[in-house]
């Protein structure tokens, strides 16, 4: 029984029961008339017609049990809960299908948990919003419990405008058809109209740093609240070299922007692109206060010699835990999930630099990660860093023109991209750049303009929201430039969005399916011309 069935299936159940028992009556009857030719049955005939009833109807309540709204589906407030599917071969997918599930689930979300085979139609256009994990056998085929939705439901005509969703595909990248079947059911789902959140995440023979990104995205989906990495940090040492205010005045949160080399050894290769994982840590004045109110020495030192207030810093402050043996507190510890950065510099600049935006929570205090980096890690402090290849969003091969499209600190990324273009003698580079105010929010503006004089970019146009020009956010600059989008797509252009997920990377999505229509946008991002890098 498929739990997105309407209630009248369970009253169809129930009718049928209520037959058969008047059925079993009426034959009963026909045992205890005297005229009756047959005779009586024997007890243990009577006792099997029993146990075959009551087998019957555990069946049918078994089937119910299963079929039930269960308590965190409950629709009390009239949003449906998220919906996290899995196709698995190995059980791997499902294993991570229900860490997402228990991720969103302490995120404050409302989540459905299901196997690709328990979902229909029905279910899918009930969803606004829905999370697939989807493995790939073989050289491309679906996992064999798949088959069973491919014939059912991906044959016959739907229609999901309403479903917002996201793909985690798992797949081996030595196979000529890598995550085939994750690209074979997203490209179901966008043509059946439904929206992505983010762009598919390839996982390769179960890639740690493809999860990374997939849990972090989880993040954005719930109230914020961070879980702890899957898999264990293995970060380098990095060092702080210097950090710069860039939007003071601004009435948008501080802008900072921060300059970082390898604590040790030569500076590592990265791509335009790429993504900067930090490990954060706690103030100083945290730990301290935390190790004070549990009863804690903050002169601790552990057997190794390391000062466990370092430890502490680096860790999730627990509540309830023992603080009277040390050693015991730093084996339960777990560590701070990591924070995704995009990288604004290139190897060949000397460094790698960061643009972010200082986050604060209700009452005012700075976020976690970007609190650690903008306020408290003093210049020179070590920092936890591993570089991330963001292969999606690298540079498009060629010269082929390039338009780029972000708000506030995706800049970052953009940036490195028109470094790269520079580098390679790319010209034809438009840039479509949104923000709060010229004065105090134009990151990279002087450099920016004199790239537009040398001629590296051939178009640079500006919104900022809070100045009152004729268009107010980057997706209504890109809406009246319509005819030049057409026809720089028409020329070969790749498409690159860098900025927030929630507004203006939906919204800018919208402009180009109106401007290009639903299917040739679709073939852009078959193509590869049509990326983004949100967040």
């Amino acid at each position: 029984m498929n739990p997105s069935r309407p209630p009248r299936a369970l009253a169809g159940n129930l009718a049928v029961i209520a037959l058969l028992l008047v059925a079993a009556g009426l034959l009963l009857r026909l045992h205890m008339g005297e005229d009756w030719w047959l005779a009586a049955p024997l007890p243990a005939r009577r006792t099997g017609a029993l146990a075959a009833l009551c087998a019957y109807l555990a069946w049918c309540l078994a089937l119910w049990w299963r079929a039930r709204p269960r308590r965190d589906e409950a629709d009390s407030d009239g949003e449906p809960p998220l919906l996290v599917v899995w196709a698995s071969q190995t059980g791997f997918a499902r294993q991570l299908a229900e860490r997402s599930a228990q991720s969103l689930r302490e995120g404050g979300c409302k989540v459905r948990l299901r196997a690709l085979d328990e979902v229909d139609a029905a279910l899918l256009a009930a969803t606004r919003k829905a999370l697939f994990v989807a493995s790939t056998t073989g050289e491309g085929d679906p996992p064999d419990h798949a088959l069973a939705f491919l014939g059912r439901v991906m044959k016959q005509p739907a229609a999901l405008p309403h479903l917002q969703y996201a793909v985690l595909a798992l797949g081996d990248r030595s196979y000529d058809h890598y995550c085939a079947f994750g690209h074979q059911f997203n490209d179901w789902l966008r043509q059946h109209g439904a929206q992505p959140l983010f762009d598919t995440i390839e996982v390769d023979n179960a890639d740690p740093a493809a999860l990374r990104h997939w849990q972090q995205l989880l993040g954005q989906l719930g109230d914020g609240t961070a879980q702890a990495d899957w898999s264990a940090p293995d970060y380098q040492h990095w060092r702080l070299c210097d950090r710069k205010l860039l939007n003071p005045g601004s009435v948008g949160g501080p802008v900072f922007h921060l300059h970082l080399q390898p604590a040790d050894g030569p500076l590592p290769q990265w791509q335009a692109g790429d993504i900067a994982e930090i490990g954060p840590r706690h103030a100083p004045a945290t730990v301290e206060q935390w190790m004070r109110r549990h009863g804690v020495d903050t002169r601790t030192t552990l057997a190794d010699g390391r000062a466990l207030r370092d430890l502490l810093a680096r860790s999730q402050l627990p509540d309830n835990l023992d603080t009277s043996d040390p050693a015991a507190l730093a084996a339960s510890l777990q560590p701070l999930p990591h924070r995704e950065y995009s990288i604004a510099s290139l190897p060949a600049e000397g460094g790698l630099q960061l643009l972010l935006r200082r986050q604060a929570h209700a009452d005012g205090t700075p976020g976690l990660a970007s609190g650690w980096l903008c306020d408290h890690a003093a210049i020179g402090a070590r920092i936890d860093l591993r570089l991330r290849e963001n292969s999606n969003f690298h540079p498009p091969a060629g010269d082929a023109p390039l338009l780029l499209i972000g708000n506030g600190t995706g800049i970052a990324g953009l940036r490195a991209h028109l470094r790269a273009r520079i580098d390679a003698g790319a010209r034809r580079n438009w840039l479509l750049f949104g923000e709060r105010s010229h004065a105090h929010d134009f990151h990279f503006g002087d450099e920016l303009r004199q790239w537009q004089r040398d001629g590296w970019i051939e178009r640079l146009d500006t919104v900022f929201s809070r100045d009152g020009q004729a268009h107010r956010y980057v997706q209504d600059a890109l809406a009246a430039h319509a005819d030049e989008l057409r026809q720089w797509v028409e020329g070969g252009a790749t498409v690159l969005v860098c900025g927030s997920l929630q507004g203006m990377a939906p919204a800018v999505d919208a402009v180009i399916a109106q401007a290009l229509g639903s299917e040739r946008k679709e073939q852009l991002t078959l193509e590869r011309r049509y990326r983004r890098d949100v967040y």
